[in-house]
């Protein structure tokens, strides 16, 4: 895909809920929310907030599909032929979701040009993940044999968020109906514009009606309509901790599994031993990138003190010379933050980190260029240790906190120091130092020299409150799949003839 901006698209001035293969009409009454472009602070449209009878009608249709629908009892190649064609369809759109999720979202062209091709690759890829799975057989008991088969889990409600929509929707879904499942997808209230578009762009692929439905509103409204729903058999969820910890609870009183990708404050460490300039272009991407909202930002930047003054003065020139403009420009460097709210929350962090001790290098408030839009300037702040709010807390945005330390052993102490564990960052060219960290670091990823390098091949998620389970390959066939075993004599089994 090229960086030249993609044309305007036309935008519906009502979104609603898309159900069975439909949507909802756009007259319906309901409940409306403002839909704003970030950047201009301008209304795009109305979202229609679909309630707990909507959402009832949602569920009554994954489930008929499941229950009664072609789709868990499709040849796998048919099946593997429409996620196929799902891919082929959003990949022929790509130019269309890419302005909406520009438009609605904030996020720069760069960013969101990895995220169409992202959520593209994701059908291809776990459709042939569907494709290849498979069961066992055991015949080590004499007489018996005993398969082991896999089968669909049910009907399952996937909730996603607003910091990267098409990518991590896209996740979630694909990750749960090439086994044969249902869903029903619940996008972010302040971000529905390009997921809305993908559902729709999934049926014109062949996507038959049911397997993948719509539901449109905020977490209190809808979304606990989704999670609480006797119909649903396991939740998917990315989001912040705080709410994924309310959805495991309400998951939990009914037995229901969750998958839940959460927070993170993750460590990013620079060693003396570390390539330094190669160190400053991850440092800035890893808490920069995608406007500071995403839960694997390196926020926490660790600098070996030797080369802290020159490392952390660097960060800061560069910090300073970062291009504010529109998502769709394709020199932007960082866009607005998504939602007047969240920035307002950024913001109140320089006042925090300055109640705790922490100085303020660059940053801290609202940006003056562009006039209007919710942008803020690149921020970061050096703390005094580990324990200040801006060190224990996830801002989400392009805040970064600076720490020092001494030693291997502190660097990785202060890393642990956290109650989150979704990835950590190490830079270092020495490999004593580098397999200590790997080793040592609770984390569920830990990149290398690198920042942000997904590889869907391996499983993804968090140790502590960063999250529940894994997407991936194996992880994600365990989750959405149920196991059976049926035993078959292969000779006549003598039974007792009770009564005879």
């Amino acid at each position: 895909m090229t960086v030249t901006p993609p044309r305007p698209q036309k935008i519906s001035p009502r979104v609603t809920s898309f159900i069975d293969g439909a949507p909802i009409p756009a007259d319906a009454p309901g409940h409306d929310i403002p839909v704003v472009d970030p950047t201009t602070e301008e209304t795009l449209s109305q979202l229609r907030e679909a309630d707990a009878a909507e959402v009832d009608a949602a569920v009554r249709s994954a489930r008929r599909a499941f229950d009664e629908g072609p789709w868990p009892r499709m040849d796998i190649n048919a099946r593997k032929d429409i996620l196929y064609s799902v891919r082929d369809h959003l990949r022929k759109h790509a130019e269309e979701l890419a302005w909406l999720e520009c438009k609605n979202v904030g996020l720069p062209l760069s960013s969101v040009l990895w995220h169409v091709q992202r959520m593209a690759r994701n059908f291809e890829f776990f459709a042939e993940v569907a494709s290849t799975a498979h069961g066992e057989t055991y015949s080590q008991t004499s007489g018996f044999l005993t398969v082991v088969t896999r089968e669909p889990k049910g009907v399952a409600g996937v909730i996603a968020p607003w910091n990267a929509p098409l990518a991590l929707s896209s996740m979630r879904v694909a990750t749960c109906i090439p086994f044969g499942n249902t869903c029903v997808l619940k996008p972010s209230e302040y971000t529905p514009l390009s997921v809305s578009r993908m559902v729709e762009v999934m049926h014109e692929a062949g996507l038959p009606p049911g397997v993948v439905n719509l539901v449109n509103g905020r977490g209190s409204v809808t979304g606990d309509a989704l999670v609480s729903h006797p119909g649903i058999d396991m939740v998917g969820f990315t989001g912040g901790t705080a709410t994924g910890r309310a959805i495991a609870a309400t998951a939990g009183r009914n037995l229901k599994p969750v998958a839940l990708e959460l927070g993170g404050k993750s460590a990013n460490i620079i060693f003396e031993s570390a390539d330094l300039e190669r160190a400053l272009d991850g440092a800035l991407a890893g808490i920069y990138g995608n406007n500071g909202q995403q839960c694997l930002a390196g926020s926490r930047i660790l600098v070996q003190r030797g080369i802290a003054d020159r490392f952390i003065e660097r960060f800061v020139e560069r910090s300073r010379n970062i291009r504010l403009g529109d998502p769709l420009d394709p020199a932007t460097e960082i866009g607005p933050l998504c939602f007047r709210g969240h920035m307002e929350r950024v913001l109140s962090y320089a006042d925090v980190a300055r109640a705790d001790g922490a100085r303020l290098l660059t940053g801290g408030r609202r940006a003056t260029e562009p006039a209007r839009g919710w942008f803020i300037e690149p921020t970061a702040v050096l703390a005094p240790d580990n324990d200040a709010r801006v060190c224990r807390e996830e801002i989400f945005g392009p805040f970064a906190t600076f720490l020092t330390f001494d030693t291997l052993d502190d660097a990785i102490r202060i890393a642990n120091d956290s109650r989150f564990g979704l990835v950590n960052y190490v830079w270092s060219d020495d490999l004593p130092t580098v397999m200590r960290c790997t080793r040592e670091i609770r984390a569920g990823t830990v990149w290398v020299n690198t920042p942000l390098m997904r590889e869907l091949r391996a499983p993804f998620g968090g140790f502590k409150e960063s999250g529940i389970g894994r997407d991936g390959p194996q992880t994600s066939l365990d989750f959405f799949t149920e196991l059976k075993s049926t035993i078959i004599p292969i000779d006549p089994v003598k039974m007792h003839r009770y009564g005879a």
